[in-house]
């Protein structure tokens, strides 16, 4: 199978620079149980940047193996009403381990000079459960502000998810054109 790895600038996320071509991810949404978390950073749209899009979480690293039943897991920056959130609901026993979620990551195509998405959810909000590795939760959030950008305030947050029982699509891309769409989840029949 395979992987799908992408680490992204961190530093471009937040100040997004025209001139520098390198990958850059968004977690443009993300909802663990019923706690559904703020889109609350205001960044630059790497595939047009006049505009600013709002987003949960400034990707640093996310990976998927590729198969139907794997994880997709991502460390993103989130902001500090967001890690509260997060620090609560790491203390709750979580009787809901649902989790929805959106993501765009981007790379530069250097033949059509121009951002794309390169690994996406296509908008549309994919379904999962927090992933569990030795009976524990892939879920942490770092109480110390990061260093990389000082301002605005922002802390690492890790989540692991597996999808849910039902057919779901990962896009990837590989240049501005060259697009594919792999599946994500393996429906159970009811």
């Amino acid at each position: 199978m395979a992987e799908s790895s992408y680490n992204c600038s961190v530093s471009q996320g937040f100040n997004f620079q025209k001139d520098q071509q390198i990958l850059v991810g968004h977690i443009v949404s993300c909802k663990v149980g019923n706690d559904q978390f703020d889109a609350d950073f205001n960044v630059t749209d790497p595939e047009d940047a006049s505009k600013l899009v709002k987003v949960f979480g400034i990707v640093s690293s996310i990976f998927w193996s590729g198969g139907y039943a794997d994880p997709v897991q991502f460390s993103c920056q989130v902001s500090n009403p967001n890690k509260v959130k997060i620090a609560t609901l790491t203390h709750k026993s979580l009787a809901n381990t649902e989790v929805l979620f959106k993501f765009n990551i981007y790379d530069y195509d250097p033949k059509a000079k121009k951002y794309y998405k390169c690994f996406h959810s296509n908008d549309t909000e994919l379904k999962g459960l927090v992933q569990k590795s030795g009976g524990e939760l892939v879920m942490a959030i770092d109480m110390d502000q990061s260093g990389e950008v000082v301002s605005p305030k922002n802390f690492a947050f890790t989540l692991g998810v597996m999808p849910q029982d039902l057919d779901m699509q990962i896009h990837l891309a590989v240049s501005l054109s060259d697009k594919f769409v792999k599946k994500w989840g393996v429906e159970v029949a009811k």
